[in-house]
């Protein structure tokens, strides 16, 4: 796990964020995340979890801090719900990698409420897999798995 000394002198804007250098709307913190407004919200009430140790992505997070991102990304999805936001759906999201859609190299947990029709989409259209290929794609993660254990 990569961890910054000095957040705001490393260039990371959520270590910054994290370690109060830099300004965000936060809604909650403790001692292992702190969640904050998404400044480019996809709609009202985008939050985004984030660790306060620096990891790029999940292959760089520890599972403690990891269970607890998901966690925390959970209870604000409740709050969400119960807010006078009135959102009607959660979608819970993370970019893990540039063709991921990942921009800010920094694990963090979007948790985003929707409304009907709020315009925002996740198309897919992709045909279906071939059993055999399935069954394939499963052994090699399997593998991987076992490879770690």
């Amino acid at each position: 796990m990569t961890q910054n000394a000095t957040p705001a002198a490393q260039g990371c804007i959520f270590c910054a964020i994290a370690a109060r250098q830099a300004e965000a709307s936060v809604v909650y913190e403790d001692e292992t995340v702190v969640v904050f407004m998404d400044l480019n919200p996809v709609t009202p009430g985008h939050l985004l979890v984030v660790p306060r140790v620096h990891a790029v992505g999940l292959e760089d997070l520890d599972g403690v801090t990891s269970a607890h991102a998901w966690s925390v990304g959970h209870d604000m999805a409740r709050a969400l719900r119960r807010s006078t936001m009135r959102c009607e759906g959660i979608n819970v999201l993370l970019c893990d990698g540039e063709v991921a859609y990942q921009t800010v190299f920094h694990f963090h947990l979007h948790v985003i409420p929707r409304y009907a029709g709020d315009g925002w989409t996740l198309q897919h259209d992709a045909p279906e897999r071939e059993r055999s290929l399935l069954d394939s794609d499963a052994q090699a993660i399997r593998d991987a798995i076992a490879a770690t254990d």
